[in-house]
């Protein structure tokens, strides 16, 4: 009788760890008070490979893991969801996996989030186009359609016309209530923007409903790795607008728009050179971070692992006023021998941004 007990205790015990995985770093918010944001930066060089369409996977895996830990209301991510939006025969070198294969591992990634977290994407070049921006076909609508995650019920408020005039998630706005920061509206859009899609967000942003919110402004290309604004890119699709436009257009005037955040750059670099932050007044005189966030090249290769799992972090501290950037890889964070890895940790990787 004694055995059965204790062989019955020891099943339970199992049953009990089975459960929790345990690895060697685990990210805690510096206040139990804070909420988080995950920013996912350019995807493409995981979905393009089949070997590293898992990595991707595992990025979005782990933010489902560490809803609660982290308290995270939202995933952001910059776009570049796949390298090539409309090939049939991939060259084996930027990638060996065709369009529709991209797509569904893209898809496949962000199904870890449904119905969990709400997410926020971005359109960006390689999204557009046969490979990169000839024209604005985008295959996004067909793989994110608005009601595939039960958690946009909630968030999603506003949705744009694409070029079609199809209202679309290529321009859509997502609202969070937050007991600390109050009202927060994430305005998603599309890839060097039309004037259209321009004029949508300024609209949404100057509503009466959303004067008092705090307003982050999520697009692909906006910010080079020296802090400067784009002004133009040699890319086929027009019209188009690009950095400086938007800033002009969209941001400068604003008067909540308070943050924007972009991905697209990228080289062969360090990983300084693959991250931008820059602070401008707006129009009224208020200071408006600008950040840019990419990894895909952060092996050292433009056809490596897709970007050694790296995100960020954005702890949204209990102030109402302070961001606190950490740069991490859960890949790095799942192993003893690389765990020591798993933080990047210089000041272009871990720095405070205020809101005011």
């Amino acid at each position: 009788m004694k055995k059965r007990v204790l062989l019955l205790a020891i099943c339970l015990f199992n049953l009990m760890t089975m459960n929790a995985q345990v690895q060697p770093v685990q990210p805690k918010l510096t206040d139990d008070r804070s909420f988080s944001m995950i920013l996912l930066p350019d995807p493409q060089s995981y979905t393009k490979f089949d070997v590293n369409q898992p990595l991707f996977e595992l990025m979005t895996a782990w933010t489902a893991n560490n809803k609660e830990r982290l308290n995270i209301e939202a995933v952001l991510c910059t776009g570049d969801l796949v390298e090539q939006n409309e090939i049939r025969i991939p060259d084996g070198v930027n990638g060996n996996q065709t369009s529709e294969e991209q797509w569904k591992a893209a898809s496949q990634a962000f199904a870890r989030l449904d119905n969990k977290l709400p997410y926020v994407v971005c359109t960006g070049n390689h999204d557009y186009g046969y490979e990169k921006a000839e024209n604005r076909l985008c295959r996004l609508p067909e793989y994110f359609p608005s009601e595939r995650n039960s958690c946009w019920r909630n968030s999603l408020v506003e949705v744009g016309n694409n070029y079609q005039g199809i209202p679309t998630l290529e321009n859509a706005a997502y609202e969070f209530n937050t007991e600390t920061w109050g009202k927060i509206l994430v305005v998603s859009l599309e890839f060097a923007p039309r004037d259209e899609a321009i004029e949508w967000a300024k609209a949404v942003t100057e509503k009466p409903k959303y004067a008092n919110h705090k307003v982050i402004l999520l697009t692909h290309s906006f910010l080079t790795a020296d802090g400067k604004r784009r002004l133009k890119e040699n890319y086929k699709i027009s019209p188009a607008n690009y950095g400086e436009a938007i800033w002009q257009k969209l941001v400068y005037p604003s008067k909540n728009i308070c943050l924007v955040v972009c991905g697209h750059e990228c080289e062969i670099a360090p990983h300084k050179d693959n991250v931008g932050f820059s602070i401008e007044k707006n129009a009224a005189g208020k200071d408006i971070p600008q950040m840019m966030f990419n990894a895909q090249t952060a092996d050292g290769f433009w056809h490596g692992n897709g970007g050694d799992g790296w995100l960020r972090i954005m702890e949204f501290m209990p102030d109402g006023q302070t961001i606190k950037i950490k740069t991490f890889s859960p890949l790095f964070a799942i192993s003893p021998t690389t765990a020591d890895k798993s933080w990047r940790t210089e000041s272009y990787d871990q720095f405070d941004i205020t809101i005011k």
